[in-house]
């Protein structure tokens, strides 16, 4: 079987979440049999075009972006080629040019859409695209949801509901190593106080400025690793107020993070808006069997994390409620204990990548069998 894999980014231009999950996918389902091909967008396509963990990733031309949607000429004429040698093409979805190149070029064989998030922010270019949005998820045979939570709070996805499936999006614990004790040390060294972890980018939708308030009330670290737009403005408003007890760490190699990850009192994830699609940072953390404070809003953060047992979820932007969630873990280890270790359960049952990619082949199966009714 090959699988053609389409989206607007992909290695080595970025590797997020989506690129991550596309990822996950092609090497897992390898071993099954499967080939897989990516074609994204890139700045250098000669360049960036390249062999990677047993697939291609294929590059078409970026001439322009606009509104956080790239698009290319040079796509239309490598996405006719690679979906003709393709046994189904997966998409991944939100990214506008993609209808458009599906819709022109349609590939006359199974097609899915993995819809990792609503169009949440361009609200008023929403109203634009919704026809074309339509249009295309008429199109495709199946939509996958990333979570129940989603599909049951997405008012797009309630149109689809009948061609819709949940799979959950995994995370491959062999590409985690843990992190060597001397590394540990150095860290404890300079952190010798209890602390709480945030991963992630620092953008808008991430709660962090709910984060900082909390952590003045709070006898423990607040470490954050990454960097992003909101760099800036987080740093003025932990001046501003005055807190010595938030550390901003920029970005922390693999081996750092696992250590941070490893020695934390709980995860803590703020995300407030529905732009926080999934979190797989929460999976991360679930991983290595760490308690997790998310907030409920409506996404895969509380498919991943469950209130009351793998972590506390809050209301989103409560000061009061993050507050006396990070004192709860301070003050009973026990609890923590308990949540983390039923967060490491939850991974090894629901969230690995193996589970996921499983639950892909299952489709792409069902999608190339062919039914009863077409046959002679």
């Amino acid at each position: 079987m090959r699988v053609l894999h389409f989206f607007k980014t992909y290695y080595p231009d970025s590797f997020g979440g989506v690129e991550r999950t596309i990822h996950a996918i092609a090497t897992g389902s390898l071993s099954h049999g499967v080939r897989s091909d990516v074609l994204s967008l890139s700045r250098n396509p000669l360049r960036n075009t390249v062999e990677f963990d047993g697939h291609t990733a294929y590059k078409a031309k970026l001439d322009l972006e606009f509104a956080s949607t790239g698009f290319s000429r040079d796509a239309l004429s490598k996405f006719k080629r690679l979906s003709a040698k393709a046994d189904l093409v997966h998409y991944h979805f939100p990214w506008p040019f993609m209808d458009v190149v599906h819709l022109l070029h349609p590939p006359g064989k199974p097609t899915i859409v993995t819809y990792h998030s609503d169009i949440v922010k361009q609200r008023m270019l929403l109203q634009l695209y919704r026809p074309l949005m339509h249009r295309f998820l008429s199109s495709v045979d199946r939509i996958v949801a990333t979570s129940p939570n989603y599909l049951d709070s997405s008012n797009v996805l309630q149109l689809y509901r009948n061609k819709t499936v949940v799979i959950p999006i995994g995370l491959d614990e062999s590409h985690y190593p843990r992190a060597a004790d001397s590394l540990k040390v150095s860290w404890r060294v300079r952190f010798p106080k209890p602390f709480f972890l945030f991963v992630g980018v620092l953008r808008y939708y991430k709660g962090l400025h709910t984060l900082i308030e909390a952590a003045r009330y709070v006898q423990a670290d607040i470490l954050i690793v990454g960097e992003g737009p909101m760099e800036a403005e987080l740093k003025a408003q932990t001046k501003k107020i005055g807190s010595t007890n938030v550390h901003f760490l920029g970005a922390v190699d693999d081996a750092g993070k696992a250590a941070l990850l490893e020695m934390c009192t709980a995860f803590v994830f703020p995300s407030h808006l529905r732009s926080e699609a999934y979190g797989l940072a929460l999976v991360e953390a679930a991983m290595f069997g760490k308690p997790l404070i998310s907030c409920e809003i409506g996404t895969g953060a509380s498919f991943v994390n469950k209130h009351e047992e793998t972590g506390l979820v809050l209301p989103p932007g409560d000061v009061p409620s993050l507050i006396n969630a990070m004192e709860t873990y301070l003050r009973r280890p026990e609890v923590a204990a308990r949540h983390g270790f039923n967060a490491s359960i939850r991974y090894s049952g629901e969230l690995t990548a193996a589970r996921m990619t499983q639950r892909y082949l299952k489709l792409y199966r069902s999608l190339l069998v062919p039914r009863v009714e077409d046959t002679p």
